[in-house]
């Protein structure tokens, strides 16, 4: 199950989906192209434990942080 976080100035939110879940995943990509498109940044961890900005949503990431 892959995890979007939204970070904002109330806290943040848990987005959960399956990427098998064509309908989640669909509003996981409407989410972060409406987020990216006002200015927010997105990143995921790499193997390495680094974060790397992505601009699409990464089928193979286990949390993205927006």
């Amino acid at each position: 199950m892959a995890t979007q976080i939204v970070m904002d100035h109330t806290g943040d939110s848990r987005h959960f989906f399956d990427y098998d879940d064509l309908k989640r995943l669909a509003e996981a990509e409407r989410r972060f192209k409406k987020l990216t498109g006002e200015g927010f940044t997105a990143a995921t961890r790499t193997a390495a434990g680094e974060l790397k900005v992505v601009r699409t949503v990464d089928p193979t990431a286990e949390e993205t942080l927006v």
